[in-house]
């Protein structure tokens, strides 16, 4: 099971599921995220953490933890 957070820099994948058990996976899908979705990404800061995607033509940074609850197929 991969997640969004263990993507390598260039990488796309279509989102699989949320995980609905995440404390922000309200948030999550309110951005954009939701399945079906092709993600590809793009950066990084130097912790890796936030992770910057692209999604629908734009770029959106999320936390590391809020990104290992996006599970892609």
């Amino acid at each position: 099971m991969k997640t969004a957070a263990k993507l390598k820099f260039g990488e796309k994948a279509i989102i699989n599921y949320i995980d609905e058990n995440h404390p922000s996976f309200r948030r999550i899908i309110e951005i954009g995220f939701t399945p079906g979705q092709e993600i590809e990404l793009l950066s990084s800061s130097i912790f890796n953490d936030p992770l910057a995607f692209s999604l629908r033509g734009t770029m959106i940074a999320i936390r590391k933890h809020e990104a290992e609850s996006i599970i892609l197929s």
